[in-house]
């Protein structure tokens, strides 16, 4: 029995003379689906390349797997995340937005329903919340000025309706990336420890509070 790979990711540094690297890359990625009885689906899998020098040194030759070309992009989802050539975010916080606006249609209609100010918090807080703070210590950080008010609007929105204070998306953002950072902490095997360690990082994960004054 063989199961088919919608979506693979292969990560690597172009160096500049990357086309023996990458047919390397992607035999070992061949042979590993032919030894774990798995097989690419050429037609799903996509290529983003990332590359920021000056000098890119012209057009690059596009991937072939089993004989078939793949699809080059310049954003692509992955996990329920807009990843961009350019690594901004732009593309995935216009979709979260889009698509959070869109749950606060169900979210008025519940309130002219006359339901309680308790089951539109926990709607909002299931059926758009979630939506906006997926990934969100992953992208939130780097958005820009604009993409954290325009976000920040639609948690307004949902406020007026449910006529009660909700938590901020940067507050939502901060307190997951602290839970995190503790977490990491507390477990020594982890790869990142080593970057947790000093004293002062750790006062500070300690006492969040001081940290907000």
């Amino acid at each position: 029995m063989r199961t088919v790979i919608d979506l693979s990711k292969v990560m690597g540094v172009d160096s500049g003379s990357s086309s023996s690297k990458e047919s390397k890359i992607l035999a070992y990625v061949r042979w590993w689906c032919a030894n774990n009885n798995l097989v690419l689906n050429t037609s799903k899998t996509k290529e983003l390349i990332v590359d920021f020098r000056k000098a890119r040194g012209g057009t690059q030759d596009p991937i072939h797997i089993n004989g078939m070309a793949v699809e080059r992009v310049s954003s692509f989802k992955f996990l329920g995340t807009h990843i961009s050539e350019d690594l901004s975010w732009t593309t995935n916080t216009s979709s979260i937005i889009k698509k959070a606006h869109q749950r606060l249609f169900f979210l008025r209609t519940l309130r002219k329903n006359q339901l309680s100010s308790a089951v539109l918090v926990n709607f909002y807080r299931c059926a758009i919340e979630s939506i906006l703070t997926n990934c969100v210590s992953v992208w939130y950080g780097s958005c820009t000025i604009a993409e954290h008010k325009a976000l920040q609007r639609v948690v307004k929105t949902a406020q007026r309706i449910t006529r009660t204070t909700l938590p901020a998306i940067g507050d939502v953002q901060r307190k997951r990336c602290l839970h995190r950072a503790r977490s990491i902490l507390k477990d020594s095997s982890h790869p990142a420890h080593r970057l947790f360690s000093p004293p002062a990082l750790w006062e500070a994960l300690q006492n969040p509070q001081d940290s907000d004054q």
